[in-house]
């Protein structure tokens, strides 16, 4: 079997809450909460669990989801209708904008709990350069 990411645990203030705002963002489902979890599952097959712990506890991370022209359309309209501030660059130096690296779009925003999340149509390195 070849190395695959099967899960990993996102730290939350309050995890149900970043759960349903990811999941509504990407046009996923909320899975069953299994102990202290609450499971949002990707694609490819990768679980987010999302794990209530204490604020201080909470070190923001960056998480990137690779979607299609057709989900960013969805996603991108979404974090609008929401009134997400998002920006085109990780810095956020580019609010209300988005990026065209490597021929897709992308975009980054902020979680409830503070963590980085970008949506890309292409990734990294695969075509033409940002304009």
């Amino acid at each position: 079997m070849s190395v695959q990411l099967n899960h990993t645990i996102i730290f939350s203030r309050n995890s149900r809450e970043s759960a349903e705002f990811l999941a509504h963002i990407l046009g996923l489902e909320v899975g069953t909460e299994w102990g202290p979890f609450i499971p949002v599952d990707t694609a490819n097959g990768v679980q987010l669990d999302f794990a209530t712990v204490p604020t201080e506890s909470i070190t923001a991370q960056h998480y990137a989801f690779l979607i299609s022209e057709a989900e960013f359309d969805a996603s991108f309209a979404r974090i609008r209708a929401a009134g997400v501030t998002y920006f085109a660059d990780p810095q956020q130096k580019q609010p209300g904008e988005i990026n065209h690296n490597d021929g897709g779009r992308g975009l980054y925003f902020l979680d409830p709990s503070g963590h980085g999340m970008e949506i890309i149509t292409r990734p990294y390195g695969s075509g033409a350069t940002p304009r």
